[in-house]
């Protein structure tokens, strides 16, 4: 077997892009995953996208990534949320095709000439005799069974819910980290083995309904968006086949079915003490936490030629004869055949506070972790991670541990937001990203990725020349276009031609473009001088001008903010020797690591006092050595 320059060890969403990333910086890339089968697979609800995770998937592609493309590929029903509110708060999400979408992602991994798959289980991790640098992974084939080693200079772990993972229905307990999979005990192992922080954490998952079985007649239809908005800059327009997903209701019969048996929960009975995701809890919770007379149940279509319905809103691990008789008083669900029951996964995750915001850990150098691995829930988290990984992967394989970091800040884009959450806070419960954790949301926003993120992709070698060609038509003709509407002031002609620009006189068009009250498009589109500029173009423009005031308050809190990121904590600094830091303080500044004073402020329990105390004391330590 040949080494490699970056190992990654799981093929789902992290993985894939850690992967594809890793190979774009040129470096020769080992994928290892149990089966052909595991290549991009959905494991849970069959759809991409939605409020904070859309903007994920566009800033996945703005770095050349492919869960936006494939997504594209396999969308059967696209729709805009929150498209009533303004565009920095809009959710691109998609329903996807399972099997077109692993049948896509296949397709597009294998365009990748140094991307070189192995089916197999990686049950070690090799490393120096310090135990603290990788060296590669033993692997035991899945076809032979035999055991051999793979030499790397870097490795990427996106296990997802494999880690020591557990399935839970009613009862029953069996070892998996999904159906029909088994768990990976081994990898667990060595984690506690190397002294990582590790805990356990929840998820799970609905029942599978066939199609056919399901009365629709009474149902709410909701159709997908008439023109729909493509998550990927380089997909061609759609031309795939789109369809209707449905809308039911449980009701008090349901609950009450479901309080009657809530002992048989494996939550409720206390053979799962682990913590779920609170934003997306199951059924049982649902019932327990939230006293309402109904709870919405979106029916979701998993393909265009399956014959499987995802009954999105009734995650549950009641056991199956509970699960047939309150899943059978839902409308439309009365005379419902179950194709498979609904289980909960429990399993390992390394508390994300042992890594960098590169995410190498920072106990061994050159591993990284991506993915539910690290506390997060969710495929867009997943990739987000997984595309920061395989660059920095990749530099590490390439330059040493000495690497230039490629770490994306929290006022440049929600996978930054993420990461220095996770870094910085940890988490108790599995992480979700949404807008609210974001304070700079004006700023991102998912129709200015490419300007946020594409620039520095090709600066660090990630985004290849077709992307990079892309980006850089379409800024100059932003810039061109831009230049135009700010020279173009309202006069008598042009309110002549457009009523409504009566009370602006004076003023340029760039000044009024973005009011919501004038019709923007009707004014591009009727302009000589635009007339070369598509309509990604003009929307770009409105929108730019619309939050132009507000991006500009932003700005100045990012400038704050990133001066306290620029002040560095010197690494000698023992928090200890700090005159009138608290011990609480100190022993905390000391197990977490900080780098930086923004990270330092973030902190659970940091006071603004400690934080003056630390500045003056780097201050003095500064002068000190001058």
């Amino acid at each position: 077997m040949k080494d490699f320059d970056v190992i990654i060890v799981g093929a789902g969403h992290a993985g894939i892009e850690a992967a594809a990333a890793a190979a774009r910086r040129g470096c020769n890339v080992c994928l290892i995953t149990k089966s052909n089968a595991n290549l991009g697979e959905l494991s849970c609800n069959p759809s991409i996208g939605g409020v904070g995770k859309g903007t994920i998937v566009r800033e996945i592609d703005a770095l050349d990534g492919i869960m936006s493309q494939v997504a594209d590929m396999s969308s059967i029903h696209f729709k805009v949320l929150n498209s009533s509110k303004g565009p920095a708060v809009w959710g691109y999400r998609a329903q996807i095709d399972r099997e077109a979408y692993k049948k896509h992602m296949s397709y597009v991994l294998s365009q990748y000439y140094n991307i070189t798959a192995i089916f197999g289980e990686v049950t070690d991790i090799l490393l120096d005799n310090h135990l603290n640098t990788v060296q590669g992974v033993s692997v035991i084939e899945a076809d032979s069974s035999n055991r051999h080693q793979i030499l790397s200079k870097s490795i990427v772990i996106t296990t997802g819910t494999f880690l020591n993972g557990k399935m839970y229905i009613g009862n029953s307990i069996s070892a998996g980290g999904r159906y029909g999979e088994n768990a990976s005990v081994e990898l667990s192992q060595l984690f506690k083995k190397l002294k990582f922080s590790t805990g356990r954490l929840k998820t799970g998952t609905p029942a599978r309904i066939v199609k056919n079985s399901i009365n629709y007649k009474d149902l709410e239809e909701q159709h997908g968006d008439i023109t729909p908005r493509k998550f990927s800059t380089k997909t061609l327009p759609f031309s795939q086949q789109q369809i209707s997903c449905f809308i039911t209701y449980t009701n008090n019969l349901t609950h009450d079915i479901i309080k009657e048996n809530i002992h048989k929960s494996p939550i409720y009975s206390n053979l799962i003490q682990s913590t779920g995701p609170r934003y997306c809890p199951s059924i049982e919770d649902k019932i327990v936490r939230f006293h309402r007379d109904r709870h919405q149940v979106f029916l979701e279509p998993e393909g265009l030629d399956s014959t499987l319905i995802y009954p999105n809103g009734i995650s549950t691990s009641l056991p199956q004869d509970v699960q047939e008789s309150f899943i059978r008083t839902i409308k439309g669900l009365e005379n419902c055949e179950i194709a498979r029951y609904g289980y909960a996964v429990e399993y390992d995750f390394v508390n994300p506070r042992e890594l960098y915001h590169s995410l190498e850990t920072r106990r061994v150098s050159g591993l990284f972790l991506a993915g539910q691995i690290n506390g997060t829930t969710g495929y867009e988290e997943a990739a987000g991670q997984g595309i920061i990984a395989g660059i920095n992967a990749a530099a590490y394989a390439r330059e040493g541990s000495n690497y230039k970091r490629f770490i994306l800040s929290r006022s440049e884009a929600y996978i930054g937001v993420m990461i220095d959450d996770l870094i910085t806070i940890g988490i108790k419960e599995p992480y979700r990203m949404m807008t609210s954790r974001a304070e700079f949301r004006m700023v991102l926003r998912p129709d200015n990725a490419e300007k946020r993120l594409t620039a520095k992709g090709i600066k660090y070698g990630v985004v290849r020349e077709k992307k990079a060609a892309q980006y850089y038509t379409e800024k100059n003709d932003f810039n061109s276009a831009t230049l135009i509407l700010q020279n173009t002031r309202i006069d008598k002609t042009i309110i002549e031609a457009h009523p409504s620009l009566e009370k602006r006189v004076g003023k340029s068009l760039w000044d009024v473009i973005g009011l919501p009250e004038i019709e923007w498009k009707h004014i591009l589109d009727n302009m000589q001088t635009m007339n070369r500029y598509d309509d990604n173009i003009k929307e770009q423009i409105h929108i730019e001008s619309l939050y132009s005031h507000y991006v500009s308050r932003q700005e100045k809190e990012i400038s704050i903010m990133n001066d306290e990121a620029n002040t560095v904590i010197p690494k000698t600094l023992n928090y200890k020797l700090i005159p009138s830091l608290s011990a609480e303080i100190s022993s905390k500044l000391t197990a977490i690591k900080p780098q930086n004073m923004s990270e330092i402020r973030k902190i659970e329990g940091i006071t603004p006092i400690a934080l003056f105390i630390i500045k003056q004391y780097i201050a003095k330590m500064a002068t000190a050595v001058q």
